[in-house]
């Protein structure tokens, strides 16, 4: 009896370990009762990779990673094998590619390739690193720290520039001057209205001496009918003829000024009379002087008859 209890309890204690391991298994994403197809991948850096870590196509789960070995003497590429779905073809210019992402988990992603020859069970994928999000942070850092003595300089001409007392008088003469439009907008808005309630007059007004123009021009209009109605009626030919012999009497006495005969040609003409009638006007002056300065030398008048000479 004892020997049966023991060899159940032993058979209970295999089948608790081999559930464990294929639980175990099962939660790294293994499959032990699959035909899935093993592949091997290299990689200089797996950057956090670690057994179980999934496998994806074009963001579909296809594989997991089986295990992973180093080559502690040789140093050289790292070993990954892996297991991905059988009915899955893959081209052999295919690339795995490690991607982590902020929280820092790990995948592997496969770039398909476009060859027409596919893998076989065992083959080798070539792998590559990319750091994603962390490993392009990663890559902006010399970028970044070549930055930080511009970046301090500039810092330091900025916080001077804003301590300059000229800043600040700027600042108060751009608040004047938006104080100034708001009250000038306020004014031209208060224009706006008084125009806009004054339009319809002014458009009435409008419309009133546009009607009186329309008036004086129909006016202007007759006047000028009755003038070349007038014009028409008179006989320009004969109108002509007295123009023309008008301006012919003209000529004659134009030409006689300008000649010696005849007294107002000779009087534009002959210097002699002229100096003549200047001689004789200035000897009419000097006599009218004299008469004004000693009326006695020319008129004579005494109650007894005397006389007096100077």
């Amino acid at each position: 009896m004892k020997v049966k209890n023991e060899i159940k309890i032993a058979a209970v204690a295999i089948l608790g370990i081999v559930i464990m391991f294929f639980g175990m298994q099962f939660l790294k994403g293994l499959d032990m009762f699959s035909d899935d197809a093993s592949y091997q991948m290299k990689f200089s850096n797996i950057s956090g990779l670690s057994t179980s870590s999934p496998i994806y196509a074009n963001g579909y789960r296809v594989g997991t990673v089986k295990s992973i070995n180093y080559d502690y003497q040789h140093n050289k590429d790292i070993a990954v094998d892996v297991v991905i779905d059988e009915n899955m073809s893959i081209p052999n210019d295919t690339k795995a590619e490690i991607v982590s992402d902020m929280l820092g988990n790990v995948q592997v992603n496969l770039l398909m390739g476009t060859s027409r020859t596919m893998l076989k069970k065992g083959d080798a994928i070539e792998g590559v690193v990319n750091g994603g999000a962390l490993g392009e942070v990663k890559n902006m850092i010399p970028t970044v720290q070549a930055m930080l003595p511009k970046l301090d300089s500039i810092m330091g001409s900025l916080n001077q520039l804003l301590a300059d007392p000229s800043i600040a008088a700027s600042m108060h003469n751009v608040n004047r001057i938006t104080n100034d439009l708001t009250v000038s907008t306020r004014q031209l808005n208060a224009l706006l209205y008084n125009v806009n309630k004054e339009f319809p007059g002014l458009m009435g007004k409008t419309h009133t001496l546009l009607n009186t123009a329309g008036g004086t021009m129909a006016n202007a209009n007759m006047v000028m009918a009755t003038v070349n109605g007038k014009v028409g009626s008179v006989d320009v030919q004969k109108t002509m003829a007295k123009v023309d012999s008008t301006l012919s009497n003209i000529q004659l006495l134009t030409d006689k000024l300008n000649s010696n005969h005849g007294t107002l040609g000779r009087l534009m003409n002959d210097e002699s009379l002229y100096t003549t009638l200047h001689q004789t006007m200035s000897d009419a002056d000097s006599l009218v002087r004299d008469l004004k300065e000693h009326p006695k030398r020319y008129v004579h008048f005494s109650i007894f008859g005397r006389k007096d000479k100077k």
